[in-house]
């Protein structure tokens, strides 16, 4: 067996299957592009990549590990995946059910397990050719990793591709925008987060979450009864949100700060601006974009009384669409600055301030959750 990669998926891989042979862009000279040997290839590594179009026999992780054996609950789309992977494994701790896939544990750590909740990327959706899940909840699909799948349709193409494999006895649960999709599992569709919540007779005043979360615990609700037969309020009333994800921040003026920083494409960024639609918005935006269609993004901010802090990599392209928008922006360039800046305008109970950058982070950062910290500590040193 080969291994595309050499970063934590392929590590873990090679702790069970230690002969096998890893390989990434430095080893294009040893690679046998003619061999039919299973390769298994690490998610980060995209389909345009040299070595994996010269790969004739490729597999995923879940191809590898995952089996009959297993009953599986996939979670993907394009936001919200983490919060109610989390949420679902909370409501079935008590079922042996345990999480991993895109959360950060690689799914050789924990496939001995056999009942599991993984967070599901479109990047390992896309090398999967055969594993399927026991029930598959499909959040959204919204404008991301474009780059990584070259158009919008084949990263759609990459979320829907389990539907093929499902069975009959499987639940696919999924926007009604694809209930033209062809698949033999049962299917269950959604509209929003009442919608689904009437079908399951869930009673959303019981719920503590406003939207985004509150479609994320009512969509776990969902997966769980259909494991467990019960709606445990207390329960999912008890999960705490991590940081990073619509946190509210207090500074020394008694201001609220809103890190958003886990809002790393546009969708995200659209959700998080539709709770403050009554306020004067001050908005952190820019990173790395993914060469995502930002116009979609002008589209929802046009509709807002907003003030645009332009930071990262795409700096140059949001302030010439706000220009295009007619939308007020000012080039900050860094977070610190941006938060500076920002401290000077923000005087009233009106107004809000929120770092919600639509865009990736490693172009300034280690990753969200940096950013996410340093915005943090900005705002808290303020005087």
């Amino acid at each position: 067996m080969r291994i595309l990669g050499k970063g934590k998926t392929a590590q873990a891989i090679k702790q069970i299957y230690q002969d096998a042979k890893l390989f990434d862009d430095e080893d294009i000279d040893i690679y046998d592009y003619d061999s039919l040997e299973p390769t298994i290839v690490s998610p980060g590594i995209p389909p345009h990549n040299h070595l994996v179009k010269h790969t004739k026999n490729k597999l995923s992780d879940y191809d590898l590990f995952l089996d009959d054996s297993h009953y599986t609950i996939w979670i993907s789309g394009t936001n919200g995946k983490t919060t109610t992977t989390k949420m679902i494994q909370l409501l079935l701790q008590s079922k042996q059910f345990i999480s991993g896939g895109n959360i950060g544990i690689p799914l050789a750590n924990i496939y001995q397990n056999k009942n599991l909740i993984l967070e599901t990327s479109s990047f390992t959706l896309h090398y999967t050719n055969k594993a399927k899940p026991n029930i598959y909840l499909l959040l959204n699909i919204a404008d991301d990793h474009i780059s990584w799948h070259q158009s919008f349709h084949k990263y759609e193409e990459a979320k829907l591709k389990p539907l093929q494999y499902m069975n009959s006895d499987d639940i696919a649960i999924l926007p009604y925008e694809y209930r033209y999709i062809k698949t033999k599992a049962q299917t269950i569709y959604f509209k929003n987060t009442l919608s689904l919540a009437n079908q399951f007779n869930i009673d959303t005043t019981k719920l503590k979450f406003k939207e985004p979360f509150l479609f994320d615990s009512v969509a776990s609700l969902v997966v769980a009864s259909l494991v467990t037969t019960k709606l445990d309020y207390k329960l999912i009333n008890s999960f705490i949100q991590d940081p990073h994800k619509m946190e509210h921040i207090k500074d020394s003026k008694n201001r609220i700060w809103i890190n958003d920083s886990k809002a790393t494409n546009i969708d995200a960024t659209i959700w998080a601006l539709k709770n403050f639609g009554s306020k004067k918005i001050y908005l952190i935006l820019g990173g790395d974009d993914k060469d995502a269609l930002l116009e979609i993004l002008f589209e929802q901010l046009i509709n807002y009384d907003i003030e645009l802090f332009l930071i990262g990599k795409n700096m140059k392209k949001l302030s010439n669409l706000s220009n295009e928008y007619n939308i007020k922006s000012y080039e900050c360039g860094t977070l610190q600055q941006s938060v500076k800046l920002i401290d000077q305008k923000y005087k009233t109970q009106n107004q809000i301030a929120i770092l919600s950058p639509a865009a990736a982070s490693k172009d300034q950062f280690r990753s969200y959750a940096h950013r996410g910290d340093e915005f943090r500590k900005a705002v808290l040193n303020l005087l």
